[in-house]
């Protein structure tokens, strides 16, 4: 059992079922204790020391996505490439393995959780519960690893200074944001450290809670974003990407975003390595959900580009009927490669070696409300997981001219609280929210390194547009991309 300061953390994922039934007869210290012992924490780390940035030797950003690319698929290695050229919010968003690199050697509390390990403010978003009640969450898990949550509140902090720049903000916007986004951490969490149990697994950003939390001013945007959302059904997927083809229908291709394709990249016929990878992914749900499943058949499925960081990696859509044409169901299966956390964290015996299974139960411990199609499975050398495309999902448009600087210091905020609602699940609220403490002491720290990661990130995006002038990396043409542009759906 992993010990942090006398303090007892059960693994988050699969720790041993004798581990598991030591923790019920262990002595647990309680709230005051914990947040005593997180308080003490700020001796050996000060909370200022975390506004510290200083890249560590040998990292090369350029060198690290190439190195990314001989895993994924060549002829899309363009097609990423070009979405990160777009700005340096694009590159910051594709560049989790880069930031990783970055924070390897930086000084943490020893306090860990299930890490999201891509947390940027583009991968949060509203969806439907099983409930089919809209909540706000964390909405993307290819990279989720149980590791320091001082890494997901940096890149969260660097990501919404950076994103405020894109947007057209000024200084005091870009440190507004990234203070926003951390002050709602700091004092999310600690409330979450006087929660129940319980009261903190079942507690989620509901619509309604979202739109109290916002000043007047927002509402009317935050609700328009909602009632878009509820408007995105498998029913408007099949209008938008599909076609009647002999009364049957079929995805329409649209390259290099959407191809249908005969044969895998292994050279297997997609028809047989479907078959194969449903029967795994069968395998991982509740006999309920088979049930369910068992209604539907497949119709047809196609290769799809999403993302901006996961371009590359194998990603296919199913479309499915139930009773008939008007009641789809449109599935996502997604590869899962190791979390870019993964090289930097010792390994761990509570970490399924299937990475699909990693990202799932990851997403189940953290979101609150994952989706009732969530499995995984293994096919070809490859892990996946599988998910519904599109269930009432939807979220800010993080676009020059279509948010407001002020507007986007709110939603940052949300962002913050969403990240605090997921690590305190996974890790121990009273912990870290007793090292963060009541004052701004850290979240100042916080926009002090956002501001310097920012920098970086400029630097970074200037050293990888040269390395395309020059020809060490292959960027798809930016006209033909704008031609054929499809929404980046969070990979």
């Amino acid at each position: 059992m992993a010990r942090h300061n006398g303090i007892s953390a059960i693994g988050p994922i699969t720790a041993p079922v004798e581990e598991l039934m030591h923790a019920f007869t262990a002595r647990r210290p309680g709230v005051e204790e914990r947040m005593a012992a997180g308080k003490a924490l700020r001796e050996r780390i000060p909370r200022t020391s975390h506004a510290d940035f200083e890249r560590p030797r040998g990292v090369d950003p350029v060198a690290i996505l190439r190195r990314q690319a001989k895993t994924r698929i060549p002829e899309l290695i363009p097609v990423r490439h070009a979405r990160m050229m777009q700005s340096p919010f694009a590159f910051l968003r594709g560049s989790a393995a880069v930031m990783a690199a970055d924070l390897a050697r930086s000084r943490t509390t020893g306090l860990e959780v299930q890490a999201c390990g891509d947390m940027h403010v583009a991968n949060f978003g509203v969806f439907a519960s099983a409930e089919r009640q809209l909540v706000f969450a964390i909405n993307d898990f290819d990279e989720t690893q149980h590791g320091p949550w001082e890494w997901d509140v940096k890149r969260l902090a660097a990501s919404a200074y950076v994103a405020a720049q894109y947007l057209g903000g000024s200084i005091a916007d870009c440190e507004a944001a990234a203070h926003q986004a951390t002050s709602t951490y700091r004092e999310r969490m600690r409330r979450y450290a006087g929660m129940g149990t319980l009261e903190v697994w079942y507690d989620t950003i509901d619509s309604d809670r979202l739109i109290e939390s916002l000043p007047m001013a927002f509402r009317g945007a935050a609700a328009a974003v909602l009632e878009k959302a509820r408007r995105r059904t498998h029913l408007q997927v099949l209008d938008k990407m599909t076609d009647l083809v002999d009364d049957q229908h079929r995805i329409v291709e649209q390259h290099p975003f959407i191809v249908r394709s005969t044969r895998t990249s292994t050279g297997r016929p997609v028809q047989d390595a479907l078959g194969h990878a449903l029967a795994a992914y069968l395998e991982s749900l509740a006999p309920d959900r088979r049930l369910l499943l068992s209604r539907y058949r497949i119709i047809d499925v196609a290769q799809k580009v999403v993302g901006v960081g996961s371009v590359g990696t194998r990603c296919w859509v199913v479309l499915l009927q139930g009773r008939d044409e008007d009641d789809p169901l449109f599935l996502q299966m997604k590869e899962a490669q190791p979390s870019v956390l993964a090289a930097h964290l010792p390994a761990r015996s509570d970490v399924p070696a299937n990475q699909g299974q990693r990202v799932v139960m990851g997403q189940r411990l953290i979101q609150g409300s994952p989706d009732i199609f969530l499995g995984w499975g293994h096919i070809d050398g490859v892990d996946f997981y599988i998910r519904q495309l599109r269930d009432m999902k939807g979220g800010v448009d993080l676009e020059p001219g279509m948010t407001t600087p002020a507007g986007f210091v709110e939603y940052s905020g949300l962002c913050g609280w969403a990240l605090a609602l997921a690590h305190a699940k996974s890790g121990d609220a009273a912990s870290i929210g007793g090292y963060l403490g009541k004052s701004d002491v850290f979240d100042d720290a916080m926009v002090r390194f956002a501001a310097a990661y920012a920098e970086q990130t400029q630097h970074d995006y200037n050293a990888f547009a040269a390395a395309a002038r020059e020809g060490i990396i292959e960027v798809a043409a930016l006209e033909r991309l704008a031609t054929q542009a499809q929404p980046q759906e969070a990979g």
